[in-house]
């Protein structure tokens, strides 16, 4: 099989989500590693969704909160075209609406880093983007309750 036909449809979700179960099992640094080549091998002209999918697991694989904020950045830039890659297209549903999430994310980095005025807005573009997307019958409950908890912890400090 060819690198191309490897890295194309759903055989790279498939990456992900196995990759996904090691880091979730506690294998922080072979997840963090496979995530890193799949990004390299994905490159700057790679599918959007596989590239945000990527970086956004590689941002959780992360033990240094400012490489966490990197690598969500790019999970950003990369659903929203701003990485160089094919984002400027159309954006698929799944982009749509992973960007609450990935506000989300952001939003707990800045927590971690001590910055609150960055967390509240991203928080708030999060709420934002989860209340238009959940109007259109979509969203997880997970999400929407993730947004409520790290509202309550900002407006605790």
């Amino acid at each position: 099989m060819t690198e191309q036909q490897e890295t194309s449809g759903d055989a790279v979700m498939t990456r992900i989500g196995q990759t996904a179960i090691l880091l979730h099992a506690g294998d922080r640094q072979e997840a963090r590693s496979r995530f890193e080549a799949l990004w390299e091998e994905l490159g700057p002209q790679g599918d959007p969704w596989h590239r945000c999918m990527a970086a956004h697991y590689l941002a959780a694989a992360q033990d240094d909160p400012r490489d966490e904020l990197l690598w969500d950045l790019r999970a950003l830039a990369a659903a929203d075209g701003r990485d160089g890659g094919r984002g400027g297209e159309r954006p698929s549903a799944e982009l749509h609406g992973f960007r609450p999430s990935l506000h989300l994310g952001l939003a707990a980095d800045y927590v971690k880093l001590g910055r609150p005025e960055a967390a509240r807005i991203h928080l708030g573009r999060a709420r934002a983007l989860y209340d238009a997307f959940a109007e259109q019958g979509h969203g997880g409950l997970g999400v929407r309750d993730a947004i409520r908890r790290l509202e309550a912890r900002l407006a605790g400090e």
